[in-house]
């Protein structure tokens, strides 16, 4: 019965994703939603602009449906289901205001750095709040040992550090056509694993759910792409995948599965520190993936590439928690 269920929940958010963007993508481009491409990226981005942003509407909308959908077939939703849409569907919009704001009002870096991180902070509360309020552990668990710490108040601190740090992982992840589409879908379907082994069935449901909508989105979104998610698909996949991570209680094993994102992060603050300490950069370019593009890589091979050692991150990941 619950393998049935798996199955039809990422076969209906692929039919989703998949028979919407056909629709939606004109849609986009009527409206004017194209992607502007900052200067100070590759050169070979620019011939990028215009294409349709905010498809991530397509993944929320995916999601959602079939979330509510395959969990009311299996069981009724409880307080997990509404906080993994609770924060995917909030840091959506936050997502899809900075993604108005650049390609509606011209404003072309969206949001500033403090209203996307205040957004960011006040979701992440309003979950900690339901989250305690319905009971939940505040332990984290190191994998590979038998330790375990108890944060208590300070936990709600770590929840802001996971959510708003992830999200904006997979936020700077989103730079070639079908990267985070396609680790996402990896890091995602190793939770559903795990979730499952754990007997989390909606959590595994919800997970799978994401895997069929993002790779439904993937048909349109790999190279050339055909329409980009956005910071509205981004921004929600990322606090989605921490928001399963810590409802698993598998949140420091996120960095390990989650280990492209965590990857693209560090390249990011690496060069940041070490430009303002020294003057010198360690990378071509910050994030990781335009530093390959820059020595010489198509971006279908960086790509390619990335979702690979994805899959090793996540078989790893697996095999940690399963089988250790």
């Amino acid at each position: 019965m619950l393998e049935q269920v798996i199955f039809f929940t990422i076969l209906l958010g692929f039919l989703i994703s998949v028979l919407l963007s056909p629709l939606f993508i004109p849609f986009l481009r009527r409206l004017k939603f194209g992607q502007s491409i900052r200067e100070e990226g590759p050169k070979s981005h620019q011939k990028k602009t215009g294409t349709p942003t905010m498809g991530g509407l397509m993944i929320l909308l995916s999601i959602t449906v079939t979330t509510l959908v395959m969990i009311g077939k299996f069981s009724e939703p409880t307080v997990e289901t509404y906080l993994l849409l609770f924060v995917t569907l909030g840091f959506g919009l936050l997502g899809f205001l900075d993604d108005f704001i650049k390609v509606v009002m011209k404003r072309n870096l969206g949001l500033t750095s403090k209203q996307k991180l205040l957004g960011q902070i006040v979701i992440s509360v309003i979950f900690y709040i339901i989250f305690r309020q319905s009971d939940f552990s505040t332990e984290i668990s190191v994998p590979l040992t038998d330790l375990s710490f108890d944060l208590g108040w300070a936990y709600v601190l770590f929840v802001i550090f996971w959510l708003v740090g992830f999200s904006n992982a997979v936020n700077l992840t989103d730079g070639l056509d079908g990267l985070v589409s396609g680790t996402a879908a990896i890091a995602f379907g190793a939770f559903a694993v795990l979730a499952w082994s754990q007997d989390q069935y909606e959590l595994a449901i919800f997970s799978v759910a994401v895997v069929g909508a993002v790779l439904g989105f993937l048909v349109f979104n790999a190279h050339p792409a055909k329409v980009f998610m956005g910071d509205t698909g981004s921004l929600a996949l990322g606090g989605a995948i921490a928001t399963v991570a810590i409802l698993t209680k598998l949140e420091i094993l996120l960095i390990i599965i989650g280990g492209i994102f965590v990857l693209e992060t560090l390249s990011v603050i690496l060069q940041v520190i070490s430009f303002k300490t020294t003057g010198k950069r360690i990378f071509r370019m910050s994030p990781l993936h335009h530093h390959y593009e820059l020595i010489g890589w198509s971006e279908w091979r960086v790509v390619v590439t990335f979702w690979t050692v994805g899959l090793l991150c996540a078989i790893i990941g697996i095999y940690i928690e399963v089988w250790v």
